[in-house]
């Protein structure tokens, strides 16, 4: 008796096996009730393919998301990679780089990045901060020294990681594909080498 082949066929990469298996397909992003008036827009194959182009916006988008709404991000990252033509399955799973496991330390590390952005702002404001301090302001300070600086902080980090995380992964696009042709190349030289020694 013959094995049965499994049901999914394996990927090329590992990180494509991942993706597959833990992100939700395109019908099923399509029928999410949270999405329901641009749900119909996922079923579009560009958006699901792996190209030198979807793969950083992907990323980029996926980490802006993180950190600028660490809590339902992958939504907001699923929307914003629509207009952008970039990988939504990959935005979304990059989106997950802020989690329930990891968003304290992300919470410390933002708060620490927008005390130091802070600094270096209240060094150059001193006039405008003291007539903030006074009057009708007060109640804006107060509000802003209870969660302000953290959220600078992620803001800051969104900016800098989706610029970072585009980059990145456009120098790693362009080593996988080079090392691609390389291997394609060394086999067409091989069967060439084999058809010569063959005749």
């Amino acid at each position: 008796m013959t094995k049965k082949r499994a049901s999914k066929p394996r990927r090329k990469t590992w990180a494509a096996d991942f993706i597959r298996k833990y992100m939700p397909t395109r019908e099923e992003m399509a029928a999410n009730k949270y999405l329901a008036p641009i749900g119909h827009r996922f079923l579009n194959p560009e958006l699901w393919r792996f190209t030198r182009r979807s793969v950083p916006r992907g990323v980029a988008l996926g980490l802006f998301s993180a950190f600028i709404i660490p809590l339902g991000q992958i939504f907001l990252a699923a929307f914003l990679a629509l207009p952008a033509r970039a990988n939504v399955p990959l935005a979304a799973l990059v989106t997950f780089v802020t989690n329930p496991f990891t968003i304290a330390f992300w919470a410390v590390v933002a708060n620490r990045v927008g005390t130091f952005m802070l600094q270096i702002d209240r060094a150059t404001t001193g006039m405008a901060s003291e007539q903030l301090e006074s009057g009708q302001w007060q109640w804006v300070i107060d509000a802003f020294q209870v969660a302000g600086v953290t959220v600078v902080g992620f803001f800051v980090l969104a900016v800098v990681s989706s610029a970072a995380g585009y980059l990145l992964s456009s120098a790693i696009w362009r080593v996988i594909i080079a090392r691609r042709r390389a291997k394609r190349l060394k086999r067409m030289e091989a069967r060439l080498d084999q058809r010569l020694n063959a005749n």
